[in-house]
């Protein structure tokens, strides 16, 4: 609850007492009770009662900075205390609560946002003063600077699971783009930006104007260490409030800034981000004041105009602006790279394959890849939701270290020795269940599928494969043929090879038997017993994905892989569980998703998030299985379990270890599930909502009953989400399912944006 106002008869008394004041009482803007107090002999002076929380060491530090700015002779009014006639701190007591007071001597000027448009000599004066207070307050030391609140913008990203209080879609749409713009731009830039103390609120109320000087600045009750460059920004978000061209002025403040204290170009990256996560702030923290007292009289003054501004802000690309602000900084923080979208295109048509597509309608150059962002080429950040191969985000530095210290000593083949190779067999082996304990190191998930079939043909003798419909196993001649995802789908004439035998996908929710339950296993896993027993031949195996992605994200019901396999055994068959898209920790509650049905399968082959990036893939098998493929024909891959690939998944490994990162799929993918599950609630073209972890799909409907695909639906929505900046496609034999398989390192502020976004989304299309 908030802390109720003082009766202006306890300001009165307070003033008499301790300052011997008596006069006319105004109140002023700001988060705390501020009073202009207008003597009866025409003085004045403001009254400030601050929160109870303030402290005398806060109290201590805001007056040092006075000092430190009054030395520097910037020729700036500044709010200098009144000492009180007893001496000593003063505090108003009011009921149980205990509030410090101070007086301090009026600063004459009229407000910045009271002042006709900023000329450009305005507005240079402005970042010129900007840094030189940076400078006056460098070699300040307080012990108190060092904290955070509600307005510090370095921390700006701790209202952003409160922008689903704001209202309207599309303003609501403007403060998630901010602050994903903060989380994607700013937050990793944080740690290497200059910093020092910052007065933190450099508004168009503590911005004093005489004509064309800037006479004054008051209200230090912000301050704080902050990112110096934190200033600058906060300044621009509200001095551009008032102007016509925030791109123009905003240079000019920039360029004049810069010509006193040099901006380095991380400064010039984050700026425009910064901006549009203060505007951000502001709305947040009024639509959350709303619900405490809708009619405040001074807490909504800039919410109009800061909606205004970063409306207009976000019309352009964050690399435009932050070019356009470095003008005047004979410096480049957006360099172009390579050629734009359009050149792009058309060169890659003329030599690249057209069979290989493109996603989104709008087409995307990606230049940079951070955590569980995607950079384009225009300095927009996009949360990657469909990246499986990134497991522990992008670019992670301990994957990139390795991966460079490494090729910087050593690459070559295994027919020489390396400690690498044997060090992370041992190391994936342990992963695996007691028996599978003989490994294969490959470059990619279709050359390890490749492998799979051939040991379990060498093992068994046998030519025939049973194959799970929808599945998707490699882009090989021999995968294609055992993939109905390629041969039963567009380009595709059907089953290729007799050898081939496709069983049902074990789907409970559009398949003939429904449910989740054990009931519906044992009914999928005897299909695959009826495909056995009609195939006319022995099999030599059978490959499943352990949960179905191209399927359509489905998990099969309980107990199917474990009478699926007791089938394919009890024909002399091997089980061989594909681990490429949904294994090394993803579905949270077990390391392999095979775990999950309480199977071991014969032969296990990973691929995709096991180099985060880097080609690398495996195979794990039995001492027996490996040793009768061992028949005299050597099996060798040239870049196969090289020394920079195993130093590449040791790194992986280690990172999946360290931080937590299966605990943080269980935790985060059952939170963004059941956000789902709520949103189907009240969304009836959510068919269903299915996943373990962060392995997650969302099947759309028209018709709950009689389950027409949304397919069309399903596409629009994911161009929809793109446009708010999340990286979504669509999978799935009707091409009607949402697929969710992010970097693991996504975060739950990210869930939570992704949701409320889905949900204005989802009311968009009805």
């Amino acid at each position: 609850m908030p802390t109720p106002r003082p009766e202006p008869v306890h300001v009165h008394e307070l003033l008499r007492e301790h300052w011997g004041l008596e006069g006319a009482l105004q109140r002023l803007p700001g988060e705390n009770e501020n009073y202009l107090v207008e003597g009866r002999d025409g003085d004045r002076a403001v009254l400030k009662i601050a929160d109870a929380s303030l402290t005398p060491e806060q109290l201590e530090f805001e007056q040092r900075m006075v000092e430190a700015l009054h030395a520097a002779g910037l020729g700036l009014e500044l709010p200098r205390v009144l000492p009180a006639r007893h001496g000593g701190a003063v505090r108003l007591e009011t009921g149980e609560v205990s509030r410090p007071a101070r007086l301090l001597a009026f600063v004459p000027g009229l407000p910045w946002g009271e002042t006709a448009a900023a000329t450009p000599a305005l507005l240079q004066r402005l970042g010129r003063l900007l840094a030189r207070i940076a400078e006056a307050l460098q070699a300040l030391d307080h012990p108190a600077a060092r904290r955070s609140h509600r307005w510090d913008l370095a921390a700006a990203d701790q209202h952003r699971s409160r922008a689903g209080l704001v209202e309207g879609r599309d303003r609501r749409r403007h403060v998630e783009q901010a602050f994903q713009l903060f989380v994607a731009c700013v937050r990793p830039e944080l740690p290497a930006l200059p910093r020092g103390p910052i007065h933190g609120d450099t508004n168009d109320e503590n911005l004093l104007v005489d004509g064309e000087l800037l006479c004054g600045l008051v209200d230090f009750g912000d301050a704080l260490e902050a990112p110096l460059v934190c200033e600058l920004a906060i300044a621009l978000a509200y001095v551009l409030q008032h102007g016509s061209d925030p791109l123009v002025e905003g240079a000019v403040v920039v360029g004049a800034y810069h010509g006193h204290r040099a901006l380095t170009p991380a400064e010039l990256r984050v700026l425009f981000p910064l901006v549009v996560a203060r505007l951000a702030v502001t709305l947040t923290v009024c639509a959350e004041r709303r619900r405490e007292d809708a009619e405040h009289p001074t807490w909504f003054a800039t919410e109009e105009r800061a909606e205004r501004l970063l409306a207009e802000l976000l019309a352009h690309e964050p690399a435009a602006v932050g070019s356009a602000w470095a003008a005047e900084t004979g410096l480049e923080p957006f360099p172009q790279e390579g050629a734009n979208v359009q050149e792009l295109l058309d060169r890659r048509r003329a030599r690249i394959g057209p069979s290989l597509s493109i996603s989104y309608r709008d087409p995307l150059k990606m230049v940079r890849g951070q955590g569980q962002f995607l950079h384009d080429d225009r300095g927009r950040p996009f949360l990657d939701l469909v990246n499986n191969v990134c497991h522990v985000g992008h670019c992670h530095p301990r994957v990139v270290d390795a991966l460079q210290g490494q090729v910087a000593r050593l690459n070559t083949n295994t027919r020489y020795l390396h400690d690498g190779l044997v060090d992370y067999a041992d190391r994936l082996c342990a992963t695996l269940p007691g028996g599978l304990d003989v490994c294969f190191v490959l470059n990619s998930g279709s050359e390890a599928n490749e492998l799979a079939l051939r040991l379990a043909r060498t093992h068994t003798g046998r030519q025939d494969v049973v194959v799970v419909d929808g599945a998707y196993h490699g882009h090989t001649g021999g995968l294609v043929a055992i993939s109905p995802y390629k041969f039963m789908g567009p380009g595709g004439s059907g089953r290729p090879e007799p050898w081939v035998h496709v069983v049902p996908i074990a789907d409970g929710y559009r398949g003939v038997h429904k449910g989740h339950g054990p009931a519906a296993g044992r009914a999928y896993g005897d299909e695959v017993g009826a495909v056995i027993q009609a195939a006319g031949a022995p099999i030599a195996g059978m490959i499943c994905e352990s949960l179905l992605s191209c399927g359509g994200q489905v998990i099969p019901p309980e107990g199917y892989l474990a009478r699926a396999y007791e089938h394919v055994r009890a024909a002399g068959g091997l089980c061989i569980a594909d681990e490429v898209q949904v294994g090394f920790g993803r579905v949270g509650s077990h390391f392999w998703a095979f775990e999950t049905q309480g199977v071991v399968p014969d032969i296990v082959v990973m691929g995709k998030p096991i180099g985060n990036g880097h080609p690398l893939a495996a195979v794990v098998t039995t001492r027996e299985i490996a040793e009768s493929f061992a028949n005299g024909m050597e099996f060798f891959a040239t870049y196969g379990g090289n020394p920079v690939s195993c130093a590449v998944g040791l790194a992986v490994l280690d990172v999946i270890e360290e931080e937590g990162l299966q605990d943080h799929a269980l935790e985060l993918g059952a939170h963004f599930k059941a956000g789902l599950e709520e949103l189907a609630t009240r969304h009836a073209l959510i068919g269903e909502v299915r996943g373990l972890g962060l392995f997650l799909g969302l099947e759309l409907v028209r018709d709950r009953g009689t389950l027409e695909p949304a397919d069309r639906e399903a596409d629009e929505l994911v161009q929809r989400m793109r446009a708010r900046g999340v990286l979504l496609s669509t999978d799935g034999p009707l091409h009607n399912v949402l697929k969710v398989k992010p970097p693991m390192v996504l975060e739950r502020g990210d869930v939570d944006m992704v949701l409320r976004a889905l949900d204005d989304e989802l009311a968009a299309l009805g």
